[in-house]
């Protein structure tokens, strides 16, 4: 169960690095389900995996160790993002925001190291600084002065968005050209590829209606791609199943990543008819 569990992960985490660069055309209530969808997918994702992965055996114990830890990261994750927005709002330098940044992959790197769930703190802190306007309300936020760094946050988010793009570019280019044309057409496991991306949809329908959300054009917008790779290839080689291999990982990927495509250009096309249509009545 556990070495199935294991194998099985990477495929059910949807890669926010594509499907968040893909939604920009589609309305504001759809495209904030698919930048929180993502996002909490690689997050939990990401956890669970490593939850399995460090636990030979899945006890009362070792649920306990995990939930601690979870807990002691959020307060972590609490007092390091305000320490980090304090120093944004308090540094006069013109060089301000490599030592956050800096700071920040220190704190997810030490994290990392004692096994705690560092995804938890790059969470909180991109939370904090993305609801500054609610929370400046308060009179103990008064003391980061909130409308100097609510300023700096902006900048802070370009300078996250350019570095976003610039990491997802080097990553597609080089699963381009790590990708052979016979790991692609592999026919021994393209079959196990449309019976996953299958039971995806299927799974997804399902879940979109029990969430009453429209199914089109959400139900296609569930790729795979950088984390799913980078899981496979953090399975312990004793741990790996036969049949889950590289060709698997990157018919998947392709697939999902087709039939987002498809369904956005149908969707897209569908509602520029029914908007002419509308217009000439």
């Amino acid at each position: 169960m556990q070495t199935g569990l294991i194998n099985a992960l990477p495929f059910c985490i949807i890669s926010s690095a594509i499907a968040i660069s893909s939604v920009k055309s589609l309305s504001k209530s759809n495209k904030e389900f698919i930048i929180y969808e993502s996002s909490l997918s690689d997050i939990f994702g990401v956890l669970i995996f490593n939850f399995l992965l460090l636990n030979d055996t899945i006890s009362f114990s070792s649920f306990s160790v995990f939930i601690f830890q979870i807990v002691l990261m959020v307060l972590i994750a609490f007092v390091a993002s305000l320490s980090l927005s304090f120093m944004l709002g308090r540094i006069e330098h013109h060089i301000k925001y490599a030592p956050v940044v800096i700071l920040t992959i220190l704190i997810y790197a030490v994290s990392e190291i004692y096994h705690l769930p560092a995804l938890i703190f790059i969470m909180i802190f991109g939370m904090f600084a993305a609801n500054l306007g609610e929370i400046k309300r308060s009179d103990w936020m008064k003391k980061f002065r909130p409308e100097v760094l609510e300023k700096e946050v902006s900048k802070l988010r370009e300078l996250n968005t350019e570095g976003t793009f610039l990491i997802r570019s080097l990553f597609f280019l080089m699963f381009g050209f790590l990708i052979e044309t016979k790991e692609v057409l592999n026919e021994k496991t393209l079959p196990w590829a449309i019976v996953i991306v299958s039971l995806i949809l299927f799974f997804r329908i399902i879940q979109l209606m029990l969430s009453k959300l429209p199914i089109m054009p959400l139900l296609f917008i569930a790729p795979r791609g950088l984390i799913t790779i980078l899981l496979f290839i953090s399975i312990p080689q004793e741990k790996q199943l036969p049949f889950v291999d590289k060709s698997l990982i990157i018919q998947v990927i392709l697939i999902s990543s087709l039939v987002m495509m498809t369904g956005l250009i149908f969707t897209r096309k569908s509602a520029i008819i029914n908007k002419d249509s509308t217009d000439s009545k």
